[in-house]
């Protein structure tokens, strides 16, 4: 092989390589701070589980890491939308950031509290899904439309309104924000799904 090719072969491998770096792994135990201390137990006490996910970068800054784990624990377990207009609206979200670990984390979720198997497949690839709930189809739009326009109009607000009332439109953009936030930061800290789960967005194309 030349020399030339083989040395862009290895380019191409190092760039793959760096982008799928986890950017932000675990802190080792002997080098947490004592506010990073308090987090970890914070949550381990509010969630009953160890940290993970999003949360492990969150850490950096344990303060946030706290409000952030408050703010979800009420949006994710306690909002005015039931567990499936919930984790759907959380797919929507994961896939306009075309976020791995949330995707991976939330579709099997998803799909037992009740969303369809092809909904799920269709929001993966980007198309409205063809049999949405009125409920489902309220979200969508309403999602979408935010998501593209950065504002909804009337019309869709008027739906949503209608649906779920005022509480529920705000949980609603609650749940979009908060994912958004925690996407944002898991795209960068480049945070990798389980091992030996694949990624839903291999190359990050939305």
């Amino acid at each position: 092989m030349p020399r030339a090719a083989a040395a862009l072969i290895v380019a191409v491998l190092a760039a793959a390589n760096a982008t799928a770096q986890d950017r932000m792994p675990p802190i080792p135990a002997a080098q947490l701070t004592e506010a990073q201390r308090r987090g970890i137990e914070e949550f381990r006490e509010a969630r009953r589980a160890e940290l993970s996910g999003p949360f492990v970068p969150l850490l950096r800054s344990p303060e946030l890491l706290s409000r952030t784990r408050a703010l979800g624990d009420y949006l994710r377990f306690r909002s005015a939308l039931p567990p499936r207009l919930s984790e759907f609206t959380i797919l929507l979200t994961a896939r306009h950031w075309a976020q791995n670990y949330e995707w991976d984390v939330h579709a099997p979720i998803a799909r037992e509290a009740g969303v369809t198997t092809d909904t799920i497949a269709a929001i993966l690839a980007g198309r409205r899904p063809s049999s949405l709930t009125e409920d489902e189809a309220v979200i969508y739009d309403f999602c979408d439309e935010l998501q593209r326009t950065h504002a909804v109009t009337d019309a869709t607000y008027a739906r949503a309104l209608a649906r779920f009332g005022e509480k529920g439109v705000i949980d609603l953009v609650g749940i979009q924000g908060y994912y958004s936030l925690l996407a944002m930061v898991l795209n960068t800290a480049r945070t990798p799904v389980a091992a030996g789960h694949q990624p839903a967005f291999p190359s990050g194309a939305r």
